[in-house]
């Protein structure tokens, strides 16, 4: 579904043709947004099929393609913003879940893709699932999922995980994801129309202080898809010729905007400057003092797209909330004391300031050395009645490019770059389950325990805490085993087993189970447990592997076997596990 933005007449019937920007693309992501790296003029790839040529110039959108890649990620364990997400996200989850207790063809179909996604992990960050995302977005409609354009006219990123797609569209027929697909439909457009007045908002006010009218006659195109099955704190910001397409997920039912809004910066900006290339050329010397900046190296190494990025953070400091409401003076005030509430004005005015000029001071010690000199012409700018289009021309053409050699030389640059919200998301910080996960792993069985302990202590009947207390006695079934204590570990597991829907602890307490009876030399009954992992296993390899190996071969521990003798039928004097010889945690632990 596709929602053109309604927008005030005054905007619409004034529109302005923008020079057009370079026929180069290029694609990133970042979770604030930075849609400015500089389109490379070897690149020609071609938008993707959703961007429609005679479509609205601004569209918030939805993709049945992306859908379906987003929903694979998730199988295979793309847990990232998983408790901020949409509440649609653990809805799909959970019937993916319920289908593959119930179909082998399913589970196998999950389990060669997410062996594919494994095997193409490159760096460990956003940027692994960014590939992804970019090839969803050159998927023509199922059945066919296949590319929509040429490979030689995509991006490299898409290129190089196209393989996947005789797992995706196998992993699609055996989940029946497109009835699932279905159900979901109309929540998506639901959730369309709930962000489409925010958003329209947002686009206008952006025009209105740029006094640029949203253009509806260049060929120009801003498409914003939402995918909730997505992690809400990253944004893929994608730039196809002069098209820009950000793909993002809510979070805690709200999109961000200030990511959007920075994006569709770019989107007006960008064409706005690189056709004045030339001229923003004459600010080389300028790279030479922003050596040592803390800045990514297209920003380091080229003048346009540093100048882009300090132009857009001047407006943002510019048209930024300080936090400050705005002063309003009192009605029916008496004139002889309008020069009081004035003074009042000023005061609360200078504080806003303050702010700013700080959130200025901030980005050039970044390294973004002309934000202070764009922040200064944007002052100006508020009082003329050109638009940013007829002004642009002089604000580059007159700057004094010594005197912001001279400022730039006198900065101070920090240390180390902010957090990129779409591409270095902060780390989250570890607490409750999460970090008695950690501890555990790390071998501190004793502050692992008392941390699930405490949470079983604590809390609450919702269904989220019925969830985590599965978890809590996860990792105390764990620590029982590991201190020597198989009948508490027994009961933990089964408690686990009777609360929990996630299938990666479902099957990991039968794996732990199965080993504990093969300790205990109950072959049939570890074996029995094995088979139920199989058929309750998660899409990592890690799972398959051990319940696989459990029904091939006994789990054992140096120092331990079972005679004949203690492998009889009622197993009533079979010895329990070892002190210490507790089962191997799995490689990676259920979060």
């Amino acid at each position: 579904m596709s929602l053109p933005f309604r927008l005030s007449a005054a905007l619409l019937c004034a529109a302005l043709c923008v020079l057009p920007a370079p026929g180069q693309s290029s694609s990133q992501q970042s979770s604030s947004s930075s849609a400015g790296s500089s389109p490379n003029p070897l690149q020609r790839e071609k938008a993707p099929s959703l961007v429609d040529p005679a479509g609205p110039t601004v569209s918030m959108v939805n993709s049945e393609p992306l859908f379906f890649m987003a929903a694979a990620l998730n199988a295979c364990g793309y847990d990232e913003g998983l408790e901020e997400s949409s509440p649609s996200r653990a809805r799909v989850r959970e019937e993916l879940d319920q289908t593959f207790s119930k179909s082998e063809d399913a589970r196998n179909a999950r389990d060669k893709m997410c062996l594919y996604i494994a095997q193409h992990r490159l760096t460990g960050t956003v940027r692994d699932i960014s590939q992804y995302v970019s090839l969803a977005l050159y998927l023509t409609p199922p059945p066919e999922l296949e590319t929509s354009v040429e490979l030689t006219e995509m991006p490299p990123d898409a290129v190089s995980v196209v393989e996947i797609l005789p797992f995706l569209r196998a992993f699609v027929q055996t989940t029946d994801l497109n009835a699932i697909w279905l159900a979901m439909h109309r929540t998506y457009d639901e959730q369309l129309d709930q962000y489409h007045d925010p958003l329209s908002r947002m686009i206008v006010s952006t025009s209105l202080y740029l006094k640029q009218p949203v253009e509806t006659y260049t060929g120009r195109r801003f498409v914003v898809v939402v995918e909730p099955m997505l992690n809400p704190h990253t944004v893929n910001a994608r730039i196809y010729g002069t098209d820009y397409v950000v793909v993002l997920s809510p979070e805690n039912g709200k999109i961000r905007l200030n990511d959007v809004r920075h994006v569709y910066l770019h989107y007006l900006i960008e064409p706005l400057l690189y056709s004045r290339a030339n001229a923003i050329d004459r600010t080389q010397p300028i790279l030479k003092e922003i050596r040592e900046a803390p800045l990514e190296f297209r920003f380091r190494s080229d003048t346009v797209p540093l100048t882009v990025e300090c132009l857009i953070k001047a407006i943002e400091a510019r048209t930024m909330d300080t936090g400050i409401p705005d002063y309003k003076m009192p009605a029916g005030v008496d004139r002889s004391q309008l020069p009081k509430y004035e003074r009042e004005r000023q005061g609360v005015q200078q504080k806003q300031e303050t702010v700013r000029l700080a959130a200025v001071q901030h980005d050039m010690k970044q390294g973004f050395v002309l934000t202070q000199y764009f922040y200064e012409q944007l002052t100006q700018f508020e009082h003329d009645p050109a638009s940013l289009r007829d002004t642009i021309g002089e604000m580059v053409y007159s700057m004094d490019v010594e005197q912001q050699v001279h400022r730039a030389r006198q900065t101070e640059f920090d240390q180390q770059a902010d957090a990129d919200v779409l591409s270095r998301p902060k780390p989250k910080k570890l607490e409750g389950l999460d970090l008695a996960e950690a501890r555990l792993q790390a071998g501190d069985v004793i502050g692992a325990s008392a941390l699930a302990r405490q949470y079983l202590a604590e809390r609450s009947s919702s269904l989220q805490s019925v969830a985590d207390a599965a978890r809590a006695n996860f990792v105390l079934a764990r620590a029982a085993a590991m201190t020597g204590h198989p009948g508490e570990a027994l009961n933990r597991f089964q408690t686990t087993l009777a609360t929990t829907k996630e299938p990666r602890l479902i099957a990991w307490s039968h794996i732990y189970l199965g080993r504990m009876l093969d300790l205990s030399c109950k072959r049939e009954q570890a074996v029995a447990e094995y088979k139920l992992a199989l058929e309750n296993r998660d899409g990592q390899q890690d799972t398959r592997v051990a319940a696989e190996r459990g029904v091939k071969a006994a789990y054992s521990v140096k120092g331990h076997s079972c005679s004949d003798e203690d492998a009889d039928a009622d197993g009533e004097d079979a010895p329990a596990s070892k002190p210490g010889a507790a089962p191997p945690q799995p490689a990676t632990t259920p979060q």
